[in-house]
């Protein structure tokens, strides 16, 4: 995930043009090194300048698209926590835009399969007329993915972002967990495969590939992230890493809980009203 001009701790706010320029040399680069069988994720949000947004994955598409590379997917992340808006719509999502050099790909779909919420079904016509329709793997995941546990039958992966309660925070104010990059590491790469994050953070991309039998090469211009990811490695080659397993529900409070009725005040006027 590369910084998204917004003034974060660890980047310089500049025009856009001069930050997407920056971003283009980066990515020549990367596109030099990609195997030919490999993929490039590139996970973006807004950038947001006097109120109004930029949604960098239209701009950064463009920059791919002129180097030769080919889209294969948009996927749409969705979390339920962020900043709140008090002229727009909240923001609830960013995107990954999945790129490959060639048509010869790696793509293992059975890797990241979810559970089919049918998987009796059987085609009602046709010459398969009585076989099962599904695969006994699971379902395709979409290209929507919202991580719920419970939810696991149904096409969304619901992946909660990293905020002050999660597990696996840090001191890195644009964290992303390590369940969403490895979705990505587990269908695009093979066992002993090379995965390159240049905008590594605190190592959650660098964890993933470690975690799941790859080789990984992180890239920080922070020291301080830089050290905190080597810390989190050996946390992690050591079994003391915190991580948010995929099996555990996102929490939901209960209606008795009093953070989640309808306050006094607000009961008030609406009844004044």
């Amino acid at each position: 995930s590369p910084p998204y001009n917004i003034g974060k701790t660890y980047e310089t706010k500049t025009s856009i043009e001069k930050y997407l320029s920056t971003q283009e040399e980066i990515i020549k680069e990367l596109t030099r090194v990609l195997s030919d069988k490999g993929s490039i994720c590139w996970q973006v949000g807004n950038y947001v300048n006097k109120g109004e947004v930029f949604p960098l994955d239209i701009y950064y598409y463009q920059i791919f698209k002129k180097l030769g590379l080919k889209l294969r997917n948009r996927i749409i992340w969705h979390f339920g926590h962020g900043l709140h808006a008090s002229n727009r719509f909240s923001g609830r999502y960013e995107t990954i835009l999945w790129f490959t050099k060639t048509e010869n790909y790696i793509f293992n779909l059975d890797d990241v399969r979810v559970p089919s919420k049918y998987p009796g079904k059987r085609h009602f016509k046709g010459p398969k007329k009585g076989q099962l329709s599904g695969n006994p793997n699971g379902k395709n995941p979409s290209d929507i993915w919202e991580i719920i546990v419970k939810d696991w039958e149904n096409e969304l992966w619901n992946i909660p972002n990293v905020k002050s309660n999660h597990p696996e925070k840090t001191g890195h104010p644009c964290q992303y967990p390590i369940e969403l990059v490895e979705r990505c590491i587990l269908a695009l790469t093979n066992k002993n495969s090379w995965v390159l994050d240049p905008f590594s953070g605190v190592g959650s991309a660098v964890i993933a590939a470690i975690k799941n039998g790859r080789n990984a090469i992180g890239i920080d211009k922070e020291k301080e992230y830089c050290k905190i990811a080597e810390k989190r490695i050996d946390d992690l080659k050591e079994g003391n890493l915190k991580i948010r397993h995929i099996n555990k529900a996102i929490h939901k409070p209960s209606k008795r809980d009093k953070v989640s009725q309808m306050p006094k005040e607000w009961l008030e006027l609406n009844f004044k009203g």
